[in-house]
């Protein structure tokens, strides 16, 4: 509970002061004392209060309604942001122009002005002489911010309806050859369709799903592999959304491991019903991939964020990739591109993973790779290949600039 609230209140602190840059550029600085400055300062306290409402009612109270208009205005407001930042600096020099046009524009005494003395013999200044001048006209610094506020609206507005086109949009379905030293000549060619974050949430429901599982069943995959972040709500809630998983097909079998976005579902109730679905779940555990005459481990680990017992125990490498035949190579899922750090130590030879969503929102993907040490693509990380799907769905805004849906077909290759 006290976490929750803190979660809040650094939220709306965080919105708050964001909405308060916003209000300045876009109404302070663009109108004029009276009544369209107060019609936008109501707009941007309401839109301030919408994000965090937005984030606790869909989740607390499942108030599903808030969730287009709300995740909708966090993209915006995310790009309404980052454009008026970038503008910062030729606005700042445009307004230096402007005063410097100004002052050059005053007039100029030539020559002293006479002094009259009056009748008692005192001096009296000319009266036009007390009279200042302004640094430079208002009227232009007013054009100047709306230019920029209509630039920085029509952008943002471009740039996020783009990105709800590709988020709403297929997934698209990538190929990618990872060679592996020790994979049996008679296994070269393995193909695992890899697939994370799907997030049927209040967004997206039982049609996404099936458009990701008929995705997935056209590439014929002898493994399939979901990595993670399947559901942003309850079994309840999402149950016949994820049923068509039921339908996926392969020739060894599909897995499962969690993602942190399980352990804030149900994560006990999620585990058990996609086992009913047919998805094996592997928690902390392996198993042997016999396959045209050889043999490859594949183990998973629970996520990185889980913590507790039982189902919610957090991953275990020892219990995972312990004790196994180094001469066999091993395909390990874990959610999260983090933990390839951890199971380096273990001589995994190969790392799928999803969680990052490819950044979703450029230039988001800049601040994930501050915490994951591979956003998307195939990286290494301490003599371990990690490969990173960008994900099949979203998380919050239906947007994605830069990082389209994807379902991956990896195809392994023997040396």
């Amino acid at each position: 509970m006290l976490a929750t609230l803190a979660f809040v209140a650094t939220l709306t602190l965080i919105t708050g002061l964001i909405h308060f840059y916003l209000w300045k550029r876009l109404v302070k600085d663009t109108t004029r004392v009276g009544r369209w400055r107060r019609v936008g300062s109501v707009a941007a306290l309401v839109l301030a209060l919408l994000v965090p409402a937005t984030m606790v009612a869909t989740r607390a109270a499942g108030a599903f309604w808030l969730a287009w208009p709300g995740y909708l205005w966090l993209a915006l407001m995310f790009y309404l942001l980052v454009v008026l930042v970038v503008l910062e600096v030729p606005m700042a020099v445009a307004k230096l122009v402007l005063r410097r046009r100004a002052v050059l524009a005053e007039p100029t005494a030539a020559a002293p002005e006479p002094v009259l003395v009056g009748a008692g013999g005192s001096a009296e200044p000319p009266a036009a002489a007390a009279v200042d001048q302004p640094d430079h006209d208002p009227s232009r610094r007013l054009l100047l911010a709306r230019g920029a506020a209509i630039f920085a609206g029509l952008t943002a507005a471009g740039v996020t309806g783009y990105g709800v086109r590709t988020a709403m949009g297929p997934p698209q379905l990538d190929r990618v050859q990872i060679p592996l030293a020790k994979l049996p000549r008679s296994m070269d060619g393995l193909r695992i369709a890899t697939v994370s974050d799907i997030h049927l949430g209040p967004l997206r429901g039982r049609e996404h799903t099936e458009r990701i599982v008929a995705a997935i069943n056209r590439l014929d995959a002898d493994l399939v592999a979901v990595v993670g972040d399947l559901v942003d709500g309850s079994v309840a809630e999402l149950g016949g959304a994820a049923a068509p998983l039921r339908d996926l097909r392969s020739r060894y079998g599909s897995f499962f491991v969690t993602g942190n976005h399980e352990y804030y579902s149900g994560v006990e109730e999620w585990v058990q019903e996609v086992d009913r679905l047919g998805l094996r779940v592997l928690q902390n555990a392996r198993l042997e991939i016999q396959a045209r005459g050889g043999v490859l481990d594949l183990a998973g680990v629970n996520d990185v964020t889980a913590a507790g017992t039982g189902l919610a125990a957090p991953p275990d490498y020892a219990a995972a990739l312990g004790d196994r035949d180094p001469t066999r190579p091993v395909v390990l899922l874990a959610h999260q591109p983090v933990a390839a750090r951890e199971a380096a130590r273990f001589g995994v030879d190969l790392q799928l993973s999803g969680h990052t969503h490819g950044g979703q929102m450029v230039p988001f993907d800049l601040a994930v790779k501050l915490q994951q040490p591979v956003v998307s693509g195939l990286g290494e990380v301490d003599g371990t290949k990690v490969y990173v799907t960008n994900g099949a769905g979203f998380w919050g805004p239906p947007v994605r600039v830069g990082a389209p849906p994807q379902v991956t077909l990896v195809e392994l290759r023997a040396p």
